[in-house]
C-alpha cells in the first residue's frame, strides 16, 4: 500500500546530493574566458553577428561605437515593413575577420 502521509522517522527525509563546488565559477563572468565553440564560427566570410534585444531608438554609429576597436564592416538594421521609421529590435553585425567576430561574440550580455 502507498501511505501519502509524511513521515518524522529522519531516515525517510529527502537529503539533496552535495554540490561539487570545484564546478561553480569562482570569478566573475567579465573575469572568466568567453564560451564560445570557435569550431562552430564559419571558416570564410561573411562573419556576422546577430544582435538581439536592441532598442528601437538604436542607430548604426551607436553600434559601430560599441564596437568600437574591431574590424566592423557592415551594420544592418531592419526595420517594420507597415512603419519604416521603427526598428525592428535586432539587427547584424558583419566583421572583416574571424577574431573580431570572435571578440564581439565575447560581449554577449554587455
Amino acid at each position: 500500500s502507498v501511505s501519502t502521509a509524511w513521515h518524522s522517522n529522519d531516515d525517510d527525509v529527502y537529503r539533496a546530493p552535495p554540490i561539487d563546488r570545484s564546478i561553480l565559477p569562482t570569478a566573475p563572468r567579465a573575469a572568466r574566458e568567453p564560451n564560445i565553440d570557435r569550431s562552430r564560427l564559419p571558416k570564410s566570410p561573411p562573419y556576422t553577428a546577430f544582435l538581439g534585444n536592441l532598442p528601437y531608438d538604436v542607430t548604426e554609429e551607436s553600434i559601430k561605437d560599441f564596437f568600437r576597436g574591431l574590424n566592423i564592416s557592415a551594420v544592418r538594421l531592419p526595420r517594420e515593413p507597415t512603419n519604416p521609421e521603427r526598428l525592428k529590435g535586432f539587427g547584424y553585425a558583419e566583421f572583416e575577420d574571424i577574431d573580431s567576430l570572435f571578440q564581439a561574440l565575447s560581449l554577449n550580455e554587455e
